[in-house]
């Protein structure tokens, strides 16, 4: 039985569904969230302020980037668990990349807001029934239900755990 399988998402986001666990929503929430920290606290300080190349975000603006990201999907999981039928935009990620002061905070600080706003995350999907999982909305112009949102919030921050070790911090050969 695949837990994800009433997940309703645009395909765009079925990469992030992927990546995440296929167990119950907040057993899956729970296991990334002590991924996730442990990764984090394993990154070397140097490579904290790395870009692997011009214009790319360095790993303290791809946290600040997955920590503003899970916000957002909570709320629209939020929104459409209240039946709250009202489309909801889309965002810049790169317009608040730009905007964020990642570059000038603490790792600490910025590891301690991921686990605090997971925290919280997990906190608004266990209060939620089966029935209010199913619930759907539109976020972007796509319909999306608040199961699906809760395995995205999941597999968004495996895709970038995944790109820090691809691209951040390669294997040497």
């Amino acid at each position: 039985m695949s837990y994800k399988a009433n997940a309703i998402a645009a395909s765009f986001f079925q990469n992030y569904l992927n990546k995440a666990e296929d167990k119950e929503l907040n057993k899956a929430l729970k296991a990334n969230l002590k991924s996730v920290e442990k990764f984090l606290c394993k990154i070397p300080a140097n490579k904290r302020t790395y870009a692997y190349a011009e214009g790319k975000w360095t790993i303290k603006q791809l946290l600040q980037h997955m920590i503003d990201t899970e916000r957002v999907f909570a709320y629209r999981a939020l929104r459409f668990a209240r039946k709250d039928a009202t489309p909801l935009p889309g965002f810049d990620e790169n317009a608040w990349a730009s905007n964020a002061t990642a570059a000038t905070r603490k790792w600490n600080s910025l590891v301690n807001e991921f686990i605090a706003v997971r925290k919280t995350t997990l906190a608004l999907f266990e209060a939620l029934d089966k029935k209010e999982l199913l619930l759907e909305g539109i976020a972007s112009n796509n319909v999306v239900n608040v199961l699906a949102l809760g395995y995205i919030i999941a597999g968004h921050a495996n895709h970038h755990i995944d790109i820090i070790n691809e691209r951040y911090l390669p294997k040497k050969k």
